[in-house]
């Protein structure tokens, strides 16, 4: 069975650029991600470097291993670093386990603009050239920028968990490459 096409964004879509990420690149993704704002669905407090020292050598192996990553995702007018996109094995206990998820995280200032659905498309494709044939993406069901995001990708809500704590949900949706 062939998946449904993605629905067609109504705006045109920025132009990205995604990177295997470096030694760098941590102390980039702490500078962008270094907001309050940003971290509200991923654990509320800005990170330190050193878990963004070991997050990026994570997706190194991860791109060694498996051929795709969550990549430095780029700005090609700049080449200024704007966030990170793209897939890895599910890292919890709890939710999706064993299963590869998509995911996004940008700067404030990149919000709203299509950077994270153009890099998700492409990150996709290295996804597919991989050989995985579904993806999910667990999405806080109160991030209505994200849950956008897996609604232009085509993606379908499939489940939901409750997170850890018990005071939030995770909406897990699901994409048939």
């Amino acid at each position: 069975m062939t998946p449904a096409p993605a629905p067609r964004p109504a705006r045109p879509l920025p132009a990205v650029e995604l990177r295997i990420p470096t030694d760098e690149d941590a102390l980039h993704w702490h500078r962008v991600f270094n907001d309050p704002a940003v971290m509200e669905f991923h654990g509320g407090a800005p990170a330190e470097l050193s878990v963004y020292e070991e997050f990026t050598a994570r997706q190194r192996r991860h791109h060694a291993e498996r051929g795709f990553c969550l990549y430095t995702l780029l700005d090609p007018s700049d080449g200024a670093v704007i966030g990170f996109t793209g897939a890895q094995p599910w890292p919890s206990e709890w939710g999706p386990v064993g299963e590869i998820e998509i995911g996004w995280r940008l700067g404030r200032a990149y919000w709203g603009k299509g950077y994270a659905t153009t890099a998700a498309q492409r990150a996709l494709d290295a996804v597919r050239a991989a050989g995985v044939r579904e993806v999910v993406a667990m999405v806080d069901s109160r991030n209505t920028r994200s849950l956008a995001v897996t609604r232009r990708l085509g993606m379908r809500l499939d489940e939901t968990f409750p997170t850890p704590t018990g005071e939030r949900t995770a909406h897990c949706h699901r994409l048939a490459l």
